[in-house]
């Protein structure tokens, strides 16, 4: 992986070693370039990468020099990347190895050895998107506490379970097919279960069988998987319900450093998901590929880029103290969004940075697409590495990863400004402008800093009434109502809170915000504060891991006393699901024709959503919540009034009971990161049972069933010969298409539910099955008889040869107008190749392999287009297919093409990039197109007729 070939390595001279004398490594300060200590972090793993794998084919040392003149070459230059690994989700995995195993059978036709065919580059498939809800509404009650922690913790026990309900003879879940068995459940769609209804305060789960899930999951793809996970090398499957991509490539999977054949470099990764920027946060760099560039890594291609523009971005202040990770993470985002910066790096330094978590920056990172940017790094620091203390990294790694970052300056000290590179642009963000916000009183989009709460929601009484208004009457706005509750006289006024919920269904990604919650409310409790007892209050963790870590930080008596008791784990409050309110309290709300308010941290609260008596809901982080609670009103200034007064008399500020970062951080380092890692180390060590059991044959390749219509061996091999030959003219196509501006690979590439009426359709009822078994394009993905079928196939195509949208052409020869599949299957019968005409950024949109795949297997030869969008362009010449551009103000309409012409493009046997070809058309016009192929590399995939072929000749 290191050398792809023998001989001498053109930079040999800078290979450098470590203290220890065992450890090579190439170090780009031996070039004695002072611009490279002016580079972004981003650029010197860049730089470091070209250096190491210059082979002068795929990286050349020209590269090299680009990179490192940066400063002048960024927008310009056009640079390959080489990154260490590859991350896989199963929807493009699959894919990926169906055609290496495909690649196998062509190789062993031809008398080569099938196990010579495997990944170049270390790849790691993860099993995670397969997860399908075919099975709900099943209530588990008295569920055990699968976040490990002690149960007796998790609040007052259970009261007995009525029994169940008996079900209807042969009634189901949902009534159909993949419907629950289990009894208990509701027999009418979309209600819950009965036995859900009757019970309070117990543990419930809404959830899917994951037995019978698994079960289906193998059943339907029994060999492929396990398969590939034996039978190639630098194929990692990681096997389901171990956990999801991103948070095993963040706590499992990741390096930072990278040790192979006695050499160490810098971890680096593409991914087949746009969330893959999460690992910036660890100072790894890395982003979102589409399917066809993650096979071309696995193979040994680099990635091309052209050298980006990297933004700096200085965090500097210190975090308003009232501040959650959510808020800065957000205010993070806006800045960004609203500073331009698509298709950039960003890079962050500052002063500002050693207040960032790692789960902070992680989460940062992991929003990169909302702001467009390509990647949002963090270079390692003394944060950094005091996270990986808590992982699974060992002290000699952590010295090695240490020493190694220093001695090619990928390590920052933030406090010293001299270590700042150049950046394209800076900009700062203040931290100290972060300041928290709750949502309300009607909608989620109406945001209200918290300093200014006690003000709004006086506006809110004064207003009209609309999305934020009430119309209180002046007189009526300091109206108290007295009522009794458990003996004892409380008063209710408007802004009273009477629900607050403690929800984490949306904070998972970050345990800061819960830990912070608990710690107030410890603080709280230890100051003589409580909850009126009158305020219905909940605890609904989003998992067990949740409760499991609030457990063992110590914080969860202490949100039990104040009435957040841990009620289950699902949907409560956010969806109306809170029993009524004590009657005393809903009378005096009537009463005094109060504004009554909800508090919780879920993500809906619009209004008599909770309950239909409580008018204003607010949607506040879980520390806020508490808060709330603890002060009875949402019309409080925290700043100036007191958030309680104790039995003693003495008032207590919210200032005097919120936990500062630096206390949630060490808690949230010392418990909570260190038990996700153990347990996470356990359960793949463990594996699953199901995974484990399942047997495969230990053949070199794969058996296909010739049964199965979710897995089938492409045909992108047939007709493979030893020799790759000249380049061959395209005489006499005809447009299979004929497109305007921005097709997106939405149109061109099979997506979401298999019509009854499409071609695939079509061939999966000749093998017999039912429309309800079709499942969806994504999960026959496998299958390139029913992905070229679905083809453009969307009912949103705009074909020109048709004047309607709709998965329709006209097969030219006839004239007649049929499915874009049948008239395919027409011009292969008769020897006809095909091209598509289109005008300006054909192929935008998301990056999808089929969108390329399908038209290489519909025999299109060539797209003539205004424009292309680059990454589909780079798919369209990964797989043989040739992107020609028309010149500069020419188009279709401007030639005059009807789309029903023959086309001829002569292409000459020293085909060469950004050549320069002649079309000729039966209509007797000839114009001139230009080829878009950017290099040497790209001319050989096409010559070869894409990159695996290209690759299974390399073999041969």
């Amino acid at each position: 992986f290191l050398f792809p070939y023998t001989g001498e390595h053109p930079f040999n001279h800078l290979i450098d070693t470590l203290k220890d004398g065992d450890r090579k490594y190439f170090n780009p300060q031996k070039m004695n370039d002072a611009r490279y200590d002016k580079l972004p972090l981003s650029i010197r793993v860049l730089l470091e990468a070209a250096i190491r794998k210059c082979d002068g084919f795929y990286v050349k040392e020209e590269d090299v020099h680009n990179i490192l003149d940066w400063s002048e070459q960024q927008n310009v230059a056009e640079v390959p990347f080489p990154p260490a690994r590859v991350l896989l989700q199963d929807f493009t995995g699959i894919p990926a190895m169906v055609d290496l195993a495909a690649m196998r059978d062509a190789v062993t036709k031809h008398g080569a050895d099938p196990s010579l065919v495997n990944p170049v580059c270390p790849t790691d498939l993860i099993v995670d998107h397969s997860l399908q809800i075919d099975l709900n509404k099943c209530a588990i009650q008295n569920a055990p506490n699968p976040g490990g922690g002690d149960s007796q913790s998790q609040g007052p026990p259970s009261r007995p379970s009525p029994a169940r309900p008996t079900p209807r003879r042969g009634s189901q879940c949902g009534g159909e097919r993949g419907s629950c068995s289990k009894g208990g459940c509701s027999d009418t769609p979309g209600r819950p279960a009965t036995a859900v209804q009757q019970i309070e305060n117990t543990p419930l789960l809404y959830t899917i069988h994951i037995h019978e899930f698994l079960t289906f999951f193998l059943r339907l793809s029994p060999f492929p998987l396990k398969w590939c996970s034996k039978a190639f090398k630098n194929v990692n499957v990681v096997p389901p319900d171990v956990g999801a991509v991103h948070q095993l490539n963040l706590e499992y999977l990741s390096q930072v450093v990278q040790e192979s054949q006695g050499f160490i470099y810098p971890d680096s990764v593409v991914g087949t998901d746009s969330h893959t920027t999460m690992i910036n946060g660890l100072g790894i760099l890395g982003w979102g590929v589409g399917g066809i560039e993650s096979e071309a890594v696995m193979l040994g291609q680099p990635i091309s880029l052209t050298l980006p523009q990297v933004v700096g971005c200085r965090l500097v202040g210190s975090v308003n103290i009232l501040a959650t990770s959510i808020d800065i993470v957000l205010g993070i985002t806006k800045h960004l969004r609203q500073a331009g910066i698509a298709g950039k790096f960003v890079e962050f330094f500052g002063p500002g940075m050693s207040q960032l978590s790692v789960p902070d920056r992680t989460t940062i990172a992991n929003m990169c697409p909302e702001y467009n940017a390509t990647v949002s790094f963090f270079p390692v620091d003394h944060v950094t590495l005091k996270h990986f203390k808590q992982t699974n990294f060992t002290e000699e790694k952590l010295e090695l990863l240490e020493a190694y970052l220093k001695a090619v300056k990928l390590f920052r000290s933030y406090e010293d400004s001299s270590e700042d590179p150049q950046y394209s642009e800076v900009i700062e963000i203040n931290l100290s402008s972060m300041v928290p916000h709750v949502s309300g009183p009607k909608r989620p989009q109406d945001r209200v800093a918290v300093s200014s709460m006690k003000e709004d929601f006086q506006s809110c009484l004064n207003e009209k009434v609309g999305f934020k208004g009430f119309h209180i009457s002046k007189e009526k706005q300091e109206s108290l109502v007295p009522f009794l509750h458990g003996g004892q006289e409380y008063e209710l006024a408007h802004g009273s809170v009477v629900i607050a919920a403690v929800i984490s269904c949306t904070n998972n990604c970050n345990p800061s915000v819960m830990l912070t919650a608990g710690l107030l409310a410890k603080k709280a409790v230890e100051a003589g504060l409580i909850v009126k007892p009158y305020i219905r209050t909940s605890l609904a963790p989003g998992s067990g891991m949740v409760t499991h870590y609030l457990n063992t930080s110590g914080v969860l008596p202490y949100l039990s006393q104040l009435g957040f008791e841990v009620i289950g784990y699902g949907c409560a409050t956010c969806v109306g699901n809170t029993a009524p309110l004590p009657e005393t309290v809903s009378e005096a709300i009537k009463e005094g024709d109060l504004v009554a308010c909800g508090v919780l941290s879920g993500n809906r609260h619009f209004e008599g959503r909770l309950c239909d008596c409580v008018r204003a809901n607010y949607l506040a982080s879980p520390p806020l919540v508490v808060a709330y609670a603890i002060a009875g009103t949402v019309s409080i200034n925290f700043e100036k009034e007191p958030l309680g007064v104790t039995s003693e008399g003495k008032e207590v500020y919210l200032r005097d009971v919120w936990p500062t970062r630096e206390e949630v951080q060490q808690i949230e380092q010392d418990k909570v990161i260190s038990s996700i890692f153990t347990e996470l180390r356990a359960r793949r060590e463990k594996g699953n049972t199901f995974w484990n059991n399942l047997e495969c044959p230990e053949s070199v390749v794969f058996p296909w069933d010739p049964k199965s219509t979710y897995i089938r061996s492409p045909s992108f091999f047939n007709k493979l010969c030893k020799e790759v030959q000249p380049p061959q003219s395209i005489e006499n196509a005809h447009a299979l298409l004929f497109l305007g501006d921005k097709v997106t690979t939405d149109h061109i590439s099979p997506a979401g539910s298999i019509a009854r009426v499409s071609a695939a359709a079509k061939y999966l009822l000749s093998k017999r099955l039912t429309p309800r078994e079709f499942n969806s394009y994504g999960a026959r993905r496998g299958n390139d008889a029913v992905m070229t079928r679905g083809t453009f196939a969307s009912i949103k195509l705009q074909n020109r040869l048709i004047g309607k949208p709709g998965p329709k052409t006209v097969h030219i020869p006839s004239g007649q107008t049929l499915d874009v599949f049948e008239a395919v299957e027409r011009y292969q019968r008769d020897g006809i190749p095909l091209i598509i005409l289109a005008g300006k950024q054909y192929g935008s949109g998301n990056s999808r392999d089929w969108a390329a795949k399908g038209p290489y297997l519909l025999g299109v030869r060539a797209v003539i287009a205004e424009s292309f969008e680059k990454m589909h362009k780079n798919h369209l010449v990964g797989m043989g297919i040739a992107p020609l551009q028309f010149l500069p103000g020419q188009s279709a309409d401007s030639l005059e093409l009807c789309g029903k012409e023959k086309f001829t493009i002569t292409l000459p046997e020293d085909l060469s990039p950004k050549q320069m070809l002649t079309v000729k058309t039966s209509s007797g016009k000839t114009f001139s197109v230009t080829t878009l192929f950017d290099n040497e590399m790209d001319v050989a995939f096409y010559r070869h007729g894409g990159l695996l072929r290209y690759v299974a000749r390399t073999m041969l």
